[in-house]
């Protein structure tokens, strides 16, 4: 199953790259939110979208939108920030994330909750 993981932090995309392939994913991965947006555009079968929230170019809250109105997709999203700011999360559920995990983070905890999300054990 393909992964998209998007995150301006090259060392976070590096981590999440070498984890999600240690779990038998394939990956692809982006730099900012127009790029995830393009590479979802080129890609019917990306089965999760792990995403960054503040980005250059456009956003993960703009990307989670993009992904739930313009693609009319039901594909999980997990967001990963810095950002513990209670509205902020909740407007992240509202537009349609599915997790939310704030960093630093566990990357164990990261692989139960991708499984779980994909409901894969």
């Amino acid at each position: 199953m393909k992964l998209l993981i998007c995150d301006d932090d090259p060392m976070t995309l590096k981590a999440l790259e070498f984890q999600f392939k240690k779990d038998g994913f394939e990956i692809l991965k982006a730099v900012d939110g127009k790029e995830a947006r393009d590479t979802l555009n080129n890609n019917n079968d990306i089965g999760l979208l792990v995403t960054d929230l503040y980005m250059p170019m456009i956003t993960g809250l703009e990307l989670i939108t993009y992904v739930r109105k313009t693609m009319n997709s039901q594909m999980p999203i997990l967001v990963l920030t810095r950002v513990n700011v209670e509205d902020t999360i909740l407007h992240a559920f509202e537009l349609g994330a599915n997790d939310y995990l704030t960093k630093p983070f566990s990357l164990n905890e990261l692989s139960i909750r991708v499984k779980h999300l994909l409901k894969r054990e």
